[in-house]
């Protein structure tokens, strides 16, 4: 009988925002902007990166496997949410919450790697400028690119399996926005305290230890900064480093919060705010941050339309 009882739950209810039902209809809109305008904007530097041969280079090809996250994030998250918002609830199957969940985990753990080579790629180019096409030359880029997609591919077999591995015995209402660990953790019948610890050091592994990677790095990066002459070039350093900062921490801090601590005492409606920052407002805001700002992909940008608007003449 205790068998039958734990094999009882095959779906899930999502419940989302299901407390404000007076908010659904702005949320809705709000969110659909967001995941249109998150496509468009990663969708654009993956056209122009690929396009244009001068962005061929291991800044502009990190920031294209980024975007490339960034995008398989939110085609994961944001269709579930918005059939949340229009329904206030949500059933998913197993086999959908286990799908969700393993690609979270894989584009959350490669975007938390991603950025870590990414400030390394950047402490290289400025702090060692003369040595940087040796350090980053093209064997080092495929082998690191590699690296945080395996690592996301590893992490998320792992992690979901495990999860799944649990008896569910009811209930089966999921108070999130979609199949993150956590709340889908706090269903399961059985004692999840190995897991708990688990979870707990991978965190540490992959998103404190490449947080604080970043961290170093872009503190040598200031102290190069500083030793400038150039006024111009220092607050446009300073601009640019403090932007990636911002989507770093907001990024690594809400995922860390999230994950350290499975079974925290947040409260359901902070953890779903917690998790919008690092799945919506992060993918959105890395092509503000890292390409609008930036010169030469404005340059390359302008350079495309330009030809396009030649063909369209001719």
């Amino acid at each position: 009988m205790k068998r039958q009882n734990q094999s009882s739950v095959v779906e899930f209810i999502l419940l989302g925002f299901s407390n404000f039902p007076e908010l659904q209809e702005q949320l809705f809109g709000a969110f659909l902007v967001v995941f249109l305008v998150t496509l468009m904007g990663n969708a654009i530097i993956l056209v122009v990166i690929s396009l244009e041969q001068s962005l061929h280079v291991p800044l502009y090809l990190f920031l294209q496997n980024l975007s490339l996250v960034d995008m398989g994030i939110s085609a994961v998250i944001m269709p579930v949410m918005l059939v949340i918002l229009s329904t206030e609830k949500m059933r998913i199957s197993t086999v959908g919450c286990f799908s969700q969940m393993y690609f979270i985990l894989l584009f959350g753990v490669t975007e938390c790697f991603l950025l870590g080579v990414m400030a390394y790629d950047r402490f290289a180019a400025i702090c060692s400028p003369l040595s940087y096409p040796m350090i980053m030359n093209k064997v080092v880029f495929v082998k690191l690119v590699i690296f945080s997609w395996v690592s996301g591919i590893i992490v998320a077999t792992v992690q979901t399996t495990w999860v799944f591995s649990f008896p569910f015995c009811g209930p089966n209402e999921i108070n999130h926005l979609f199949c993150e660990t956590p709340p889908v953790l706090k269903l399961a019948c059985a004692d999840t305290f190995l897991f708990e610890i688990y979870a707990f050091t991978g965190t540490i592994l992959t998103v404190i230890v490449p947080f604080l990677l970043i961290l170093l790095s872009y503190i040598r990066i200031l102290f190069a900064i500083l030793k400038m002459t150039s006024t111009t070039g220092k607050q446009k350093a300073f601009s640019t480093c403090a932007s990636h900062l911002t989507s770093v921490t907001l990024f690594y801090g809400t995922a860390s919060m999230t994950y350290l601590q499975p079974k925290s005492g947040y409260s359901p409606e902070t953890k779903k705010l917690m998790s919008l920052a690092y799945t919506l407002l992060t993918p959105l805001l890395n092509p503000l941050i890292y390409s609008l700002r930036n010169s030469e992909m404005k340059r390359a940008l302008m350079k495309l339309w330009r030809r396009k608007v030649d063909l369209h003449t001719f």
